[in-house]
């Protein structure tokens, strides 16, 4: 959705490594925001994002127009169920089925051979690999890791949004994740006393407000009793009016 940063930059850079052809799409997506949540104020430094993209050689820009993406009239979305309603789609009812729909679209007017997407959006990944599945598109889904601030701070277009005090606050959602790696490295199995290590991470920290932690199956979603394979821990807060996201995988 623009606003690029070093998280973004390194999607390029892998997919340039592995493919012959490019091609970025910025497009801040009107379907995936809630009545509530911040369409009007999102970062959109097209000028700054263009010339990014062209220091890193990238093949070509799409970014379209609302209209061209949504005609007027368009009545058709695609919904994932199940899924969608999980993490972020429980706190931002409908985000997945705009995400979806979006995702959809841009597959069929590029045809991409391969698709890169960051495992920040780990729910979101979810979403869009069952969709390719279900759908049969042609389409490879490649996940990238989370690519951090030296502090540990997930890079997240979002913020920019923080004030300087709330930026040191938002050091809490991977300070919690990290708590929750160390157990599990020194041999604890059980996800609620995982969970539970984390949520009281997030606890001790006044200017975070927890909208969700939890250890579940990164495909599913679905909560797990204990960890016996690759697991996703993730966590979403508040931070001031802002809110982020973060994860880890274990197992």
């Amino acid at each position: 959705m623009g606003a690029l940063h070093q998280g973004h930059l390194s999607l390029v850079r892998t997919a340039k490594a592995e493919c012959g052809f490019v091609v970025v799409s910025i497009f801040v997506n009107p379907t995936q925001f809630g009545p509530n949540e911040d369409l009007a104020r999102y970062p959109r430094p097209f000028e700054r994002d263009r010339e990014m993209l062209e220091r890193e050689g990238v093949d070509a820009l799409f970014a379209p127009e609302v209209e061209e993406i949504y005609p007027p009239g368009a009545l058709t979305f695609v919904t994932v169920e199940e899924l969608s309603g999980k993490l972020d789609g429980k706190s931002r009812p409908g985000h997945f089925r705009g995400v979806a729909t979006v995702v959809a679209k841009l597959f069929h007017i590029v045809e991409p051979d391969a698709a890169f997407f960051g495992q920040k959006d780990a729910a979101q990944v979810a979403v869009l690999r069952r969709m390719v599945r279900d759908l049969a598109l042609p389409v490879e889904m490649r996940v990238c890791p989370i690519v951090r601030e030296a502090d540990g701070l997930a890079m997240s277009s979002r913020n920019m949004y923080l004030s300087p005090q709330e930026r040191k606050t938002a050091l809490v959602l991977s300070k919690s994740l990290a708590k929750v790696r160390e157990l599990f490295d020194s041999g604890e199995r059980n996800a609620a006393k995982l969970r539970a290590a984390g949520e009281q991470v997030i606890a001790a920290e006044p200017g975070a407000r927890l909208d969700y932690f939890v250890v579940v199956d990164p495909d599913s979603l679905d909560s797990v009793d204990d960890v016996a394979g690759p697991t996703l821990v993730a966590v979403a807060a508040y931070v001031g009016a802002t809110r982020l996201i973060d994860n880890v995988v274990v197992g």
